[in-house]
């Protein structure tokens, strides 16, 4: 058969590939060499991503929780939906409309999470809704709309990073979580560019680096702070830019002149040496681009540290400049365009702000309804969980792509909270951690058998094209949306097809600052996806490029300038002491992803299992073996696994990987006082043999 164009279900470069059948239910994945984001190439997790289109543990009936033996059983989709659509009406009835709750994913389609945000706001009426992107970059989106007035991942293509000069990352595996994007750091460098990395651990990534900083966790922002006194010291400010593009630099200036290197060594654990290092790789750069990710991001100062770095691009001249800036590696499929349509608690259709009455005008007219009809702003992803049942918020639940019971923060509180609903409902293609709570679960189509648009790390929307019918059974998340919607008695109708879903949410973006109005299926598939904000033009006019590239000469800002913001250093929410000596971090390995409830399923895939990454002086000091069972305990609670003695990490900190159950019960719920990202990335903790 004719292979079809399409791409990767997992991480946000959304490599392009071409997939087809073989057999009577598998799927064959192969390259798609033109597609310009991964040139043909893939991880292995892309390779295998088919193998779950035939796995026994894949869903295919609904399954309703039988109240007399408390255990799931299949049911038809319209006895599963009448049972969602009458419990939901009865709570609503006895206690309010938000008593019901969504919960979405930074996997869903654009298409999928417009619905959703309509659905829960228009069908629901409910204020209650976020997202699991919450927990990806929302504190490098809140710096970047502090900062540049927009929050795009990348303000540039990502195969810009091969012409710059100097290439900061801050609190990124590349290499581990997106492998085919690691080829640019190489090419960097053939061409005589520096790879800088600042990181805990010497990873696959810090490998690739001419300059390595290890920090301890938490300290990020310290390190940023440091660095931008010693730029200032140096004379490195390009004081022209600034003054042209900017504002706020000498309050800036003013608050990092307590920052001496020593100071810096001192709070980060960096040297004098290394810092000085970097200051002057960056001193003698004409371009410099400055990437964070999870590392830096996942903290109660998330937003503060992001500011951090970003002032040092400000500072250096570099936003806006060929090659050059700053930008967030965003880690979700489609952790830019999940949040910029409606599923977050705050945020309407194109990057429109819930509060704002004429974003709630225009978009209600979209909609069809009165804008006072609309709920104002709900609460954030894990304020939402911790409130639910018994902690006196929402009674019933609705779940679209997460698995929540893994991935949030001190989750065996969250998954009490769960297990104190009134009503779970939750969307899933396997039997996730999470699905096995619910009191209904609906089995969902997966990435090839279903169309809808995406929005990868760059900004550029991208179509992911249906490849093979779904299995008998399944239906697409736009079904159920549209099955509750209109058994609810919803005022409007809530279509199916996500090329109209696609047209509807380019009208109500159209004006925004993430304004999809500009872009059809058609444009994305003859220029290999197009980069927002694209709006629509008058009739006989030459349609909008749209915008690879962005601040050329101004940035999105009431005066057209970028924001220079003090920031200070706190630290984490939580410190070692006697009793937890050492710092806890989490990340990802390069066989799983998120939460590993597909790739843990995935037979191509080495499921490992969770281990502990700890230095042999540690190892030494409490008496664990490489190999053997250690236990890390924190505040919230503890996990046994096996011990990987390393020279790689920090002797102070140890690194779990939070794919499977366990780590995610140990991490604070702290919360970044903007983003409201909690703090993933460090705690406090005990190791114990």
């Amino acid at each position: 058969m004719t292979a079809t164009r399409t791409h990767c279900p997992y991480c946000s470069l959304q490599c392009g590939m071409q997939v087809s059948r073989k057999g009577r239910v598998g799927i064959e994945i192969s390259a798609w060499q033109e597609f310009p984001v991964n040139e043909g190439a893939m991880c292995r997790k892309g390779w295998t991503s088919g193998e779950l289109r035939g796995s026994r543990e894949r869903l295919t009936t609904p399954m309703v929780r039988d109240r007399e033996t408390g255990e799931l059983r299949a049911a038809g989709w319209d006895e599963a939906l009448d049972l969602v659509a009458s419990r939901i009406a009865a709570l609503q009835g006895e206690h309010g409309k938000d008593t019901v709750a969504v919960f979405g994913g930074g996997g869903l389609t654009n298409e999928k999470a417009y619905q959703l945000g309509k659905f829960a706001r228009v069908a629901l009426g409910t204020s209650q809704i976020d997202y699991n992107g919450r927990w990806c970059m929302s504190s490098a989106a809140s710096a970047g709309n502090q900062a540049f007035g927009v929050d795009r991942g990348l303000p540039f293509p990502l195969a810009d990073l091969e012409q710059t000069d100097v290439l900061v990352l801050v609190g990124s595996n590349m290499a581990e979580t997106m492998p085919p994007a690691a080829r640019h750091l190489d090419r960097l460098r053939e061409r005589g560019g520096k790879v800088v990395v600042i990181d805990p651990r010497f990873t696959a990534t810090a490998e690739r680096a001419d300059l390595f900083l290890q920090p301890v966790p938490g300290t990020d922002l310290a390190l940023a702070l440091g660095v931008l006194h010693l730029l200032d010291a140096q004379g490195a400010i390009d004081e022209e830019y600034v003054a042209a593009r900017t504002t706020g630099f000498g309050d800036v200036r003013r608050s990092v002149a307590s920052w001496w290197p020593e100071r810096v060594e001192r709070t980060t654990g960096v040297a004098t040496d290394e810092l000085r290092a970097l200051a002057d790789l960056l001193t003698g750069a004409d371009r410099v681009m400055v990437l964070t990710a999870r590392g830096a991001e996942q903290h109660s100062q998330g937003t503060a540290t992001v500011l951090g770095w970003l002032n040092i691009a400000l500072a250096l001249g570099m936003p806006g400049k060929p090659y050059a800036g700053y930008g967030c590696l965003t880690g979700q499929g489609n952790g830019q365009g999940g949040r910029e349509h409606g599923q977050k608690a705050d945020q309407l259709p194109g990057y429109r702000m819930i509060d704002d009455p004429a974003a709630r005008a225009h978009v209600a007219a979209v909609w069809g309804v009165e804008p006072d009809s609309l709920p104002g702003k709900g609460r954030s992803a894990y304020e939402l969980l911790d409130s639910l049942g018994d902690g006196g918020g929402s009674k019933a639940l609705l779940v679209f792509a997460s698995n929540i019971v893994v991935s949030a923060p001190r989750a065996t509180h969250v998954t009490q909270r769960l297990e104190s609903l009134d009503l779970l409902v939750v969307c899933d293609i396997v039997m996730s951690e999470t699905a096995a709570l619910a009191d209904v679960v609906l089995p969902i189509t997966q990435w090839a058998e279903e169309s809808g648009t995406m929005t990868n790390l760059e900004g550029r929307v991208i179509l992911r094209q249906q490849a093979i019918a779904p299995p008998e059974g399944v239906r697409s998340d736009l079904d159920v949306i549209e099955g509750l919607a209109t058994r609810l008695g919803s005022p409007v109708a809530f279509p199916t097809d996500p090329e109209e879903i696609f047209a509807e949410l380019g009208r109500a973006s159209a004006g925004g600052k993430a304004d999809y109005s500009g872009i059809t299926y058609a444009r994305i598939t003859d220029e290999m996806g197009v980069f927002w904000p694209c709006p629509a033009v008058g009739p006989g006019e030459a349609a909008h490029p749209g915008t690879p590239r962005m601040f050329d000469d101004s940035f999105p800002t009431p005066d057209g300038r970028a924001r220079f913001l003090v920031q200070e250093f706190v630290g984490a929410a939580e410190q070692p002491d006697a009793s937890y000596p050492v710092h806890l971090t989490t990340g990802r390995v390069l066989a799983q992803y998120q939460s590993g409830a597909q790739t843990r399923r995935i037979k191509g895939l080495t499921d490992e299992g969770a281990f502990v990454e700890l230095h042999p002086m540690l190892a030494d000091r409490i008496g664990a073996h490489d190999g053997a069972l250690v236990v890390v305990r924190t505040r919230r609670g503890e996990m046994k696994a096996p011990a990987r003695i390393v020279t790689t990490i920090r002797p102070d900190t140890v690194f779990i990987p939070f794919h499977w159950v366990g780590a995610n019960r140990l991490t604070n719920d702290a919360l970044d006082p903007s983003s409201r990202m909690p703090e993933f990335k460090v705690c406090a903790a005990e190791v114990l043999v």
